[in-house]
């Protein structure tokens, strides 16, 4: 059996492998028998998205459940790290989202989050895939009178915005803020504009009205054209954009500037310093973050580690160096001391505090940082050979890097839920940027396209 998980749980075409219901009932199986407590009863939280197949998989992975004499507690659709909050406070034994996160409609997914809200370590994935591969253990009938529920949880959105609320400052208020707000049809589309009206917001709300199949489809936090239009249009002061689970943001400032990630966690880590609330002198981020990023830490002394990519490795490093802030160029950004892992609404939320706070338009706190030129080519490849032992490719790198020397960098890396191969390049210029990028896409798909 070929891997399952990727760099974000298991993903692939709804109705295909590994993304069928059949799949998904031996998924749940193993999941219930890694995290089955044998002292007390069990139970799973599951969560989706609205994707048209959500349903199929939901249901799958709950019969896997409870065929293992452990019930299930379904939130109907919820954000990504609603789960993860859910889990933890309610003392699950884990929880589930069923979610391709910013794929396009007909693509699934299944994250699984142990019962205190974290993503699974790599070990934790490989022991589930074990107990799916050799599944002696999944096969044992457990007396039908043993057998788990399944339950409805009650107020489970309204759970996770009082949650939100509370990572507030008392008395926060958003009034006389105007905001446009682009939901793309998932998981934040009712969630995310109640609690912005609830702090007094005036939101102009984009693409909540989900039919199943335009989760993600040229809206969100991946297609911000139509968002930064309005927010123009709209004189507002900002605008956020959620991909399909809401994990992740992008933001907008009122000038149509889109801030990706890297900005936005460099906006908050200065704050933060100079606040003296930086806990550890310490933030995360990814090999893929902007140099821009390390050169501003470096001029204000903030230690600064990178981790692969995949917020649950930049959880991992915050874990290891006592960082309470870390994130990737994606939009995920994890503020530790509230949330297990990234949370695209608490980011929104946090983000707007901090422009009442400095009294600044996102515009000027967005100056802070100088992004240096940066390239990312996405390069449809056949097969996944390791790129360090492919010398086409590594003699071109070789070429690039010598060309660019201190003024940039190079990373090529493979996607790790699609058929992707990722060639980054970083220059001192963006038409040699975009030259040597295209170079070395070229290479990757004559040799592995």
């Amino acid at each position: 059996m070929q891997k399952l998980f990727g760099t974000d749980g298991i993903r692939g075409v709804a109705n295909k492998y590994p993304m069928t219901p059949e799949m998904a009932v031996v998924i749940g199986k193993a999941v219930a028998l890694k995290f089955k407590n044998k002292d007390r009863h069990s139970f799973i939280i599951i969560g989706r998205d609205t994707r048209i197949s959500g349903n199929m998989i939901e249901y799958a992975l709950a019969s896997g459940i409870c065929s293992m004499d452990v019930d299930v507690l379904l939130t109907g659709i919820v954000p990504t790290p609603a789960v993860a909050f859910l889990a933890s406070s309610l003392k699950a034994n884990a929880g589930i989202v069923v979610s391709a996160s910013h794929n396009p409609y007909y693509d699934n997914g299944i994250k699984i989050f142990n019962g205190s809200g974290y993503k699974l370590s790599d070990e934790t994935e490989t022991e589930i895939e074990n107990l799916i591969t050799n599944n002696d253990s999944l096969s044992k009938n457990i007396p039908i009178k043993n057998a788990g529920l399944v339950s409805l949880l009650k107020d489970a959105q309204k759970n996770y915005i009082e949650f939100l609320k509370n990572t507030m400052p008392l008395g926060f208020s958003l009034k006389g803020i105007k905001m446009v707000m682009d939901c793309s049809n998932g998981a934040t589309y009712e969630i995310a504009p109640a609690i912005f009206s609830d702090f007094g917001a005036d939101v102009i709300v984009l693409n909540v009205n989900p039919d199943g199949k335009n989760i993600n489809d040229n809206c969100g936090s991946e297609h911000v054209d139509s968002l930064i239009k309005k927010v123009v249009e709209a004189n507002a002061d900002i605008g956020i954009a959620f991909d399909g689970d809401g994990d992740r943001l992008t933001a907008v400032d009122e000038k149509g500037n889109v801030l990706s990630g890297d900005k936005i966690l460099a906006i908050v880590a200065l704050f933060l310093k100079n606040n003296s609330m930086l806990s550890n002198n310490h933030v995360v981020s990814t090999v893929m973050s902007n140099l821009g990023l390390a050169t501003l830490f470096k001029e204000n002394n903030i230690n600064h580690t990178m981790s692969q990519v995949g917020d649950r490795y930049v959880m991992h490093e915050m874990m290891k160096t006592g960082s309470i802030l870390g994130g990737e160029d994606s939009g995920h950004i994890i503020f530790l001391n509230h949330q297990t892992t990234g949370d695209g609404t608490l980011t929104a939320l946090k983000l707007l505090e901090l422009m009442k706070d400095e009294s600044k338009s996102l515009s000027e706190l967005g100056k802070i940082m100088k992004v240096f030129p940066q390239v990312l080519i996405n390069v449809n490849v056949s097969k996944k050979p390791d790129i360090n032992i492919i010398p086409e490719i590594q003699n071109s790198i070789k070429n690039v890097e010598e060309i660019l020397g201190e003024k940039g960098r190079v990373l090529i890396r493979y996607s790790g839920t699609q058929p992707i191969c990722r060639v980054m390049v970083e220059g001192p210029s963006q038409e040699e940027t975009d030259k040597l990028c295209r170079f070395l896409a070229d290479k990757v798909k004559e040799t592995i396209g």
